[in-house]
């Protein structure tokens, strides 16, 4: 039997780990502090380790499958020693510059480095291939058309608050995003935005009750163009992915957006560690306190000025007392991931979720069985 490897315990990761030992897969589960591995699946397994890069060294063999749930500067060097193990691997996390230089050795050698298979990236990519696939096969389909795509997704409190917004991990994270910059398309132009608050619209959901949020771009949408089967000539007006808040959430967090703006160098990280931890005195999620998960992507098709093809797949999902919704959509994709690398439906290389029609519909049947609203709406 083919040995997993899951490196990782964290907030993110439990679901799918219990997901894949309980489907009867060989599960190692690995963690830098055993007492909280064994916490939180030692009622499943025994088969628990303490990691270190020298142990992992020394267990992985030819043909194992090595998952990588540590922070995004671990994956590079556990795909490497993949590499000269003969092990395939997967992470949740977006493919580096680092991790698309392996993707030729990796095909030489067979192996499968997969990535970007959690929830943002990961649902959102099945999301989208499906759309895009549907349209390719729709009577609007015309190389002629216009085409809008967004794809939003967020991580919120479902019970708001003040701050319009609570922290399930360290708030440091969601501070450095704030500095970074963003590259989409928007009336047929490349759009550049150096913060997300330069750059915040309203977005009205098409949920079962309709709702409206704030929305943002994130990192660099054009690359995913060519991820998602756009083809080189077709006319984009509109492409890019982003970042959903409650609304009011510029307005509550205003003062952070104009200190960070000020923030730079070692204080600047220094401060920017001195508030995530006020932060998360002040906003983490409490005890039976749920968080929530939504997602919308939307392709759309305009033809002389009339709307001729437009559909959203919209996802809600909350978290309950068996894991957060965060969790289970993170960690429950990477399991299928492992499922799929197992069994020889992905090809060597670097990759991220594939586009076959048969595995986006195992991925979003499995989502269908976490989130409380799963659809897809045609608003033509």
């Amino acid at each position: 039997m083919t040995q997993i490897h899951w490196i990782g315990t964290g907030l993110s990761a439990v679901p799918g780990i219990r997901r894949l030992i309980e489907n009867g897969h060989d599960v190692m589960v690995w963690n830098r502090t055993i007492d909280k591995a064994q916490a939180a699946v030692g009622d499943l397994t025994q088969q628990i380790r303490a990691f270190s890069m020298a142990a992992i060294t020394e267990s992985l063999n030819k043909g194992d499958i090595l998952v990588s749930m540590l922070p995004g500067d671990w994956h590079v060097p556990l795909a490497e020693l993949c590499l000269q193990k003969g092990a395939h691997f997967v992470s949740s996390s977006y493919i580096s510059p680092e991790m698309r230089a392996l993707d030729e050795a990796a095909k030489k050698a067979g192996l499968t480095l997969m990535n970007e298979v959690g929830l943002d990236p990961g649902i959102d990519h099945a999301m989208a291939h499906w759309l895009v696939a549907d349209y390719r096969a729709s009577k609007a389909y015309d190389p002629a058309n216009e085409l809008s795509f967004t794809s939003y997704c967020g991580g919120i409190p479902k019970n708001p608050n003040p701050f319009k917004y609570k922290f399930s991990w360290s708030p440091l994270g969601v501070l450095k995003a704030l500095r970074s910059p963003s590259r989409s398309i928007d009336d047929f132009k490349e759009l550049n935005v150096a913060r997300p608050w330069d750059a915040i619209s309203s977005y009205e959901a098409p949920l079962s009750t309709p709702e409206t949020f704030e929305v943002y771009p994130n990192r660099d949408s054009l690359p995913f163009m060519a991820d998602y089967k756009f083809d080189p000539d077709w006319k984009v007006k509109k492409f890019v992915r982003g970042t959903l808040r409650l609304n009011g959430w510029a307005e509550a967090w205003a003062d952070v957006f104009t200190e960070v703006e000020t923030l730079s160098g070692d204080a600047g990280d220094a401060r920017l560690k001195e508030m995530s931890e006020q932060f998360w005195r002040d906003n983490a999620y409490g005890e039976n306190d749920p968080d929530r998960v939504v997602m919308f992507v939307a392709l759309k098709a305009e033809r002389d000025g009339k709307t001729v093809y437009h559909k959203t797949y919209t996802m809600d999902a909350w978290g309950d007392e068996t894991a957060t919704a965060m969790a289970k959509l993170v960690s429950i994709p990477v399991s299928l991931a492992v499922e799929a690398v197992k069994q020889g439906d992905i090809p060597p290389g670097v990759s991220a979720v594939p586009s076959r029609p048969d595995l986006v519909d195992r991925w979003m049947e499995t989502v269908g069985g976490i989130a409380q609203e799963l659809a897809v709406h045609n608003h033509v």
